[in-house]
């Protein structure tokens, strides 16, 4: 399964705006703006492939010299528990590593909170509510 960067603007990019609207946004009412997909310009955007198709992909997004944040993890319904998202994980832990980042910082929806604890992250902070939904501060130092 190749895992690569993708280009802000790209074939490859709109096929990742889909896929997060489809698993993450479209569930909850939610629609992407151009405001938002602007200010990913310079976030490191990763995909995870099969042929031409993307099964997964996520986002890293810098806030600091040591810290970096992974946003919008999605798998494709059905592909679960593959793998794909442990392999995505690394994937993005690696880039950030070798970009001299010391932490991953993220906002975990909480039902995805277990699957990132088997990925060494640990809940930093209070529940609060982001995007109608429950969610959890996670770090882990890389």
């Amino acid at each position: 399964m190749p895992l690569k960067i993708l280009d802000h603007g790209s074939r490859e990019y709109k096929h990742m705006i889909d896929l997060r609207y489809q698993i993450l946004r479209k569930p909850l009412g939610l629609e992407f703006n151009e405001e938002d997909l602007k200010k990913e310009e310079s976030d490191i955007l990763i995909g995870a492939y099969e042929d031409e198709e993307m099964l997964g992909c996520c986002l890293l997004t810098a806030v600091s010299k040591n810290n970096v944040r992974l946003r919008q993890m999605a798998v494709k319904p059905g592909l679960q528990g593959k793998g794909i998202g442990r392999a995505l994980m690394h994937f993005a832990e690696n880039i950030s590593r070798d970009r001299g980042y010391k932490k991953i910082s993220m906002h975990a929806r909480k039902s995805a909170v277990g699957f990132y604890e088997k990925q060494g992250y640990i809940v930093v902070g209070e529940e609060f509510e982001e995007v109608t939904i429950p969610h959890y501060v996670m770090e882990k130092s890389l």
